[in-house]
């Protein structure tokens, strides 16, 4: 029983965090037609007004916001490059904040150059391995080789969830110390919309960080799976 508990208590403090970023981006997203433009125009005008040169924005897929360093792109979900929400303009400002980051060459954004790639590599890598576990135990039939196998997958996994979590740093840098400036000088948002605006940049913060966590109960669920 006591165990039962403790593994509700854990799962819920790691869905939360990734509950909590999803409703915060949602209640924000209802259309405001007093704000001035859109997320992709707002991104647009950052961008040309700190003369990010060879930096450009374009639509997405929803909900995959990012700035891609190697193609010099600020790619906004079409929920919010054509939204004028306060979620749309928040996570614009955030994602055109990497995109000085990257342009300014500041140190912090190595994080993200150095690490992301790698976490989206171990943690795939380590899920694969999982999937590949049937015929990887038919292959070797023996217990301690397969044991080896998924020891390597989980670590992998865990691996992966801790690299997310080293360019958190870097996160919050691009959501409070260039987004919201830049949307608080540049008076982009009414004052009374600054509450909601910090809400949203946290969460755009902690997005790298709930989906670390939400590795963490893949992992768990693998290893729940292979114990039955």
């Amino acid at each position: 029983m006591l165990f039962a508990i403790l593994g509700l208590v854990l799962a819920a403090s790691i869905i939360l965090p990734s509950f909590w970023v999803k409703r915060v981006m949602h209640f924000y997203s209802k259309d405001m037609p007093e704000l001035p433009g859109t997320g992709g125009e707002l991104a647009q005008h950052l961008i040309d007004r700190f003369n990010l040169t060879g930096i450009k924005v374009e639509e997405t897929q929803p909900f995959r916001d990012h700035f891609d360093p190697r193609d010099q792109m600020v790619r906004l979900g079409s929920n919010n490059f054509n939204g004028k929400s306060l979620t749309a303009v928040a996570v614009a400002a955030h994602e055109v904040g990497h995109a000085i980051q990257f342009h300014r060459k500041e140190k912090i954004f190595e994080l993200r150059s150095k690490y992301l790639p790698t976490a989206q590599a171990l943690s795939r890598t380590g899920i694969a391995i999982m999937w590949a576990f049937p015929v990887i135990g038919l292959v070797l039939r023996s217990p301690f080789a397969v044991g080896m196998v998924i020891a390597a997958s989980l670590l992998l996994q865990l691996a992966g969830a801790f690299a997310y979590l080293i360019i958190l740093p870097e996160e919050w840098d691009a959501s409070f110390n260039k987004a919201l400036p830049i949307l608080v000088e540049g008076e982009y948002v009414e004052d009374k919309n600054l509450p909601a605006i910090r809400r949203i940049l946290r969460a755009a913060a902690l997005t790298y960080f709930a989906a670390a966590l939400a590795n963490v109960l893949n992992i768990g669920r693998w290893f729940m799976l292979l114990r039955r």
